[in-house]
């Protein structure tokens, strides 16, 4: 299983990916909580932006906010309270295991997360959210802390490109690991070949879930991982020290491939169960092509 990623492959930043992603933009589908007025609902009320409903008067309110409308056909006093829209925090965490170092075409799995990490964290910062970025293997190796700056991706960038995957897996561990660190509600987006343990991965979606956070997760798969192209007599050096197997892929191909739709159809349902979006980023498929459908598809469920 050749490993294909080298100095001469694609910059991380996709100019068509980018430019879709910003005629359609990131919003939050759930409640989030940020720290400064932004374009996403928060679950916290003020007095600005969209009138959200009236509460009784109580001593030490702001006689502004007095609705006399009210007050003159009731003869009670009621304040008017709005919606107060704030921004959301995006923590983008990208499986930087090595078994996303295969790759059967140009890029390797890799590379192709890499870059879709970059362009998830430019679109967010561009939109003026925030971002955090963490790559993790069996534990969380590198860590960029929320930042609403949209200078700093070149230095986002820097740190993901320089990250040789090489380690094993621990992802549910790891999805923990991160949940310690989201202190408010926001999206949480997953980007992995998920070649673990699918009960703790769950684990970790569902204690994502259960702080309030929103999760999206890219399932990143090589088309040969898909449809298991080879021919004649093969030699397979597994990653992650998996071993090598020599064989006839004729022998195994059918099984081989109902074992993976069955795999994606499972980690699916486990999306699906616990209100994730789940997406399947095929490498074979153009970045902007994986983005934009997404985002053609999120902006309908948002709406």
């Amino acid at each position: 299983m050749a490993k294909t990623e080298n100095e001469g492959s694609p910059g991380l930043l996709d100019p068509d990916a980018v430019s879709r992603g910003e005629a359609l933009g990131i919003l939050a589908r759930l409640v989030v909580e940020g720290y400064r007025v932004g374009e996403h609902r928060s679950p916290f009320q003020g007095f600005a932006i969209e009138f959200a409903q009236h509460r009784e008067y109580a001593m030490g309110d702001d006689p502004r906010h007095l609705d006399w409308k009210v007050i003159g056909r009731t003869d009670r006093y009621y304040i008017k309270q709005y919606r107060q829209d704030t921004n959301f925090v995006a923590h983008v965490i990208l499986d930087a295991s090595e078994s996303m170092d295969y790759g059967s075409g140009k890029i390797t799995k890799m590379h192709y997360g890499k870059a879709l990490a970059a362009c998830l964290s430019y679109l967010v910062l561009k939109q003026r959210d925030a971002s955090a970025v963490a790559l993790i293997d069996d534990e969380i190796r590198e860590y960029m802390p929320r930042t609403d700056n949209l200078g700093k991706i070149h230095h986002i960038m820097d740190r993901l490109a320089a990250y040789p995957p090489k380690q094993k897996t621990k992802l549910g561990q790891c999805l923990l690991d991160v949940a310690r660190m989201i202190k408010r509600k926001g999206i949480t987006i997953l980007i992995s070949d998920l070649l673990d343990d699918e009960e703790t991965l769950q684990q970790g979606i569902q204690r994502i879930r259960f702080a309030g956070s929103e999760v999206i997760v890219f399932h990143v798969m090589d088309p040969a991982e898909l449809t298991f192209p080879f021919r004649g007599t093969v030699k397979f050096i597994g990653l992650e020290e998996t071993g090598v197997l020599e064989t006839a892929p004729a022998d195994i191909a059918k099984s081989f491939r109902q074992e993976v739709e069955a795999f994606c159809g499972r980690v699916r349902e486990i999306c699906e169960r616990n209100g994730c979006h789940y997406v399947l980023a095929n490498t074979a498929t153009p970045l902007a092509e994986t983005l934009s459908g997404y985002l053609v598809f999120r902006k309908k469920s948002v709406a």
